[in-house]
């Protein structure tokens, strides 16, 4: 009998279990239990997050007969995750449970990967997709990386808590999800003229989560738990895309190059899903897809839609526009190996409203 040729194989990781409902922490230690943790564990939060409930999470844990020590951190950077490791290695800590942001749900998975234990993920709020991904944006010295990280091997998302935490939280997550619209446009152009790898498993998940954000769009308001319970799955979903593709290409476009351009240029205090839904709306354009669509789905959840409400003058989305396709020379999207140029940039956000 012939030898096959075909040699192609995957890994695909994801999280083992997903909790997502109201008062969902009690089933923290439930959910320890099933995997067999043993031994010190350990809470990373942060000064805010941790009284939401990390505090909370810690004593059901202890009630249920666990060691559980914990460690306050700061943003997700490089600078932070060293005393956590070395705080991590102090305890013996054998699991990892990452109470709070994006920001701190990220430096878990990169402190999970680096002392090769597992970490669950329990967010207090969902301003982006990374609650189930195995991606972490980590700030350096020159600006944030999108770096590989680990999986979590579980995701508890409280609604009860996620709610009460700032609404534009929220609304960036689904803006996030959003803009996988033209990360996906992105994803089949590089498909059909760099013959790029390409899954239609997560594109069909990704998909899925961003027509689900707009289509629901006037359900998602301030104040109402059941908005967080109707966005909170395709947040953790678009995650999960990533997973199966195996990267973050179903979900990262040049709308997050355009993101990452403005955290370069000009650092500011707006969030990673608002810039990727402003850049939506101008990448939807240059795609020449239904950039409207896009524009009133983030309006009518209260996310923004011009430089301006993002804090950022005409010429800075302009320089961004300029310098986003530099961001990564390792991904081909619509904006091409040479980028737009002032001219064209300038006419592209003009015309979306953008500026």
């Amino acid at each position: 009998m012939q030898d096959s040729l075909f040699t192609k194989a995957k890994s695909m990781v994801f999280p083992r279990n997903v909790y997502v409902g109201h008062e969902v922490l009690d089933k923290v230690p439930d959910v320890c239990q099933e995997f067999g943790f043993e031994g010190s564990g350990l809470v990373v939060s942060g000064d805010t997050t941790f009284k939401t409930a990390g505090k909370a999470v810690k004593e059901h844990m202890e009630d249920d007969g666990y060691d559980i020590n914990v460690h306050i951190t700061g943003e997700a950077s490089f600078r932070n995750l060293e005393p956590l490791l070395q705080y991590a290695h102090e305890c013996q800590s054998r699991f990892i449970l990452g109470v709070g942001g994006g920001s701190k749900i990220d430096i878990c998975k990169m402190a999970a990967k680096e002392l090769n234990i597992p970490f669950i993920s329990i967010p207090t709020s969902a301003a982006h997709d990374g609650v189930a991904s195995g991606r972490a944006s980590m700030k350096g010295d020159f600006g944030p990386k999108s770096v590989d990280a680990v999986v979590p091997l579980a995701v508890i998302a409280d609604t009860k808590v996620i709610v009460e935490s700032p609404y534009r939280l929220l609304a960036s997550g689904c803006a996030d999800v959003i803009s996988n619209s033209t990360a996906l446009k992105d994803w089949e152009f590089a498909h059909r003229l760099r013959n790029e790898e390409f899954s239609r498993s997560a594109y069909a998940l990704a998909e899925y989560s961003a027509e689900t954000i707009i289509e629901n769009s006037e359900l998602i308001r301030p104040g109402l738990e059941e908005s967080v319970w109707i966005s909170i799955r395709p947040i953790i979903i678009s995650g999960i895309s990533m997973s199966v593709a195996g990267s973050s290409r179903p979900t990262s476009g040049a709308e997050h190059m355009f993101s990452h351009a403005l955290d370069i240029l000009y650092p500011s205090q707006a969030l990673h899903g608002e810039q990727c839904g402003v850049g939506s709306i101008m990448m939807m354009y240059l795609h020449g897809g239904d950039w409207k669509r896009i524009r009133n789905a983030l309006q009518t959840i209260g996310a923004p839609t011009t430089g301006e409400e993002l804090g950022f003058k005409p010429e800075q989305i302009i320089d961004a526009l300029v310098e986003a396709h530099k961001v990564r020379d390792d991904r081909f999207t619509i904006l091409g190996d040479r980028g737009l140029n002032q001219e064209s940039a300038e006419k592209v956000a003009t015309i979306t409203q953008v500026i």
